[in-house]
């Protein structure tokens, strides 16, 4: 295979913000500094694709960086990028700034708009999964999981203190549009009573047992994964409906879980596939996501990169001990 001379590679991170991204540019700037390639940052995601908004980046600045939540890069969702016109426009823009390469850091829906792209345009794109939620296949945790649910865990702790105080049931809300894995791990996490994510159509049948026997003597504490097909909402209804004159109250810690210093997991993380994937267009690889499976640094096709809608069997065997 011809050895092709890397000189100007671009990164831009995508979709929702995830703590551990500034880490990861942190990762890619340091390793093309030392091989002596030119890294550009692209703001505001495929927006700033379109639009040609670049900037240079500095290992220096972005060291300083690394401890930040957020994105320093800006993120943002790109109508125009959908449209063959708006993709062209991303492509002249990369032509004209001389790019050879192309990270991107975000989710599934990052990754297939890379997948588009590469119809017309032939270099080589290298992606990072960023996102809170954990859901792609291809890695053991995504950019971000870790640093919320420790957010989440914090959260539920403090809630619990008030939960008890007041005998109270308290139905919190975390995020997860299409996975479960947040609310999993801060349940088991923080002792709660039950869990209702998307994967499983038992846990509500779980969840109305558990209140069925709930004394009002004690705090009563269920994690609500935001994707779950009956919601926050209707399980408070249907506790209600069992025991009336429970004192309950519903939190939805929203955002909260998305922002914040990124834990020491997430650091590391960030900085390992940012490297990771430098070395990954130095070997002349393309449309992969660099992922770490077992520890091992992975990487995997973006057609292969789907969300995940099963939780594994070890977690679902431990949602069943402790939701009975």
């Amino acid at each position: 295979m011809k050895n092709i001379k890397r000189q100007h590679i671009a990164v831009f991170t995508s979709g929702g913000d995830s703590p551990g991204m500034n880490a990861a540019l942190y990762g890619i700037a340091k390793k093309a500094e030392q091989s002596g390639i030119r890294l550009s940052g692209i703001r505001k995601g495929y927006e700033g694709l379109v639009d040609g908004d670049l900037v240079l980046l500095d290992a220096h600045k972005l060291q300083k960086m690394v401890h930040r939540g957020g994105t320093f890069l800006k993120t943002a969702r790109s109508k125009r990028f959908l449209t063959l016109e708006g993709r062209q426009r991303a492509l002249r823009n990369l032509q004209k700034n001389d790019i050879d390469a192309l990270i991107a850091i975000g989710g599934d829906g990052t990754f297939k708009g890379l997948l588009v792209f590469s119809e017309i345009c032939d270099i080589p794109f290298i992606g990072i999964p960023g996102t809170i939620d954990n859901d792609l296949a291809g890695t053991d945790f995504t950019l971000g999981f870790d640093s919320a649910v420790n957010t989440a865990i914090e959260n539920i702790d403090k809630i619990r203190d008030t939960a008890e105080s007041h005998n109270r049931v308290f139905i919190v809300e975390v995020m997860g549009r299409d996975s479960g894995y947040i609310a999993i791990h801060s349940a088991l996490g923080t002792g709660a009573d039950a869990i209702l994510i998307p994967e499983s159509g038992q846990d509500f049948v779980q969840l109305l047992k558990r209140a069925a026997n709930y004394n009002r003597e004690d705090a009563f504490i269920v994690i609500v994964s935001e994707g779950d097909e009956l919601g926050a909402e209707i399980a408070a209804s249907k506790i209600k409906e069992l025991k009336p004159d429970v004192d309950l109250r519903i939190t939805k810690l929203g955002h909260v879980q998305r922002g914040g210093n990124p834990s020491a997991a997430d650091r590391m993380l960030g900085i390992r596939l940012g490297v990771a994937s430098v070395k990954s267009i130095l070997s002349e690889k393309k449309n992969v996501m660099v992922g770490v499976l077992n520890n091992e640094l992975s990487l995997t096709p973006f057609e292969q990169v789907v969300k995940q809608h099963q939780v594994n069997n070890e977690l679902y065997e431990l949602v069943n001990i402790f939701s009975k």
